[in-house]
């Protein structure tokens, strides 16, 4: 499995991009939507939610399991993707573009540059799955 370069990436299978600007999309991995199976519910913040890195920032439920999202870096909740309200299968089928979730803005640079990048995130998969 490849993982898209230019974006970081955490051990609960979130990944952020910067958007530049002070502005961060995130979502799950294809690894982490493939583990869920078919994503049937999406449960996402509101805007204007101040978020604290690693704190829940929302829930995923599938045909498997439920899963809390995490927030990669802390931040403001600048933008929801409103999309998945009515199509959650968007997670499955387009993880790194349609099935994002939520956008961050005035995000904690300092703990962006800490998350793994795609060769770090490619080898702790690898050792998951081994």
């Amino acid at each position: 499995m490849k993982f898209p370069e230019g974006l970081k990436y955490t051990r609960e299978h979130e990944w952020i991009r910067d958007d530049g600007g002070d502005t961060y999309t995130v979502g799950i991995t294809e690894h982490a939507s493939e583990q869920l199976g078919d994503i049937t519910y999406v449960e996402l913040p509101e805007v204007g939610m101040q978020l604290d890195q690693a704190q829940p920032a929302g829930a995923l439920e599938s045909v498997k399991a439920a899963s809390d999202i995490y927030a990669p870096i802390g931040g403001e909740v600048s933008e929801i993707n409103e999309e998945l309200e009515s199509r959650p299968e968007l997670v499955n089928q387009s993880p790194y573009d349609e099935g994002w979730f939520f956008k961050i803005s005035d995000g904690n640079l300092r703990e962006f540059d800490e998350l793994m990048d795609t060769k770090e995130y490619s080898r702790f998969v690898e050792e998951l799955d081994a």
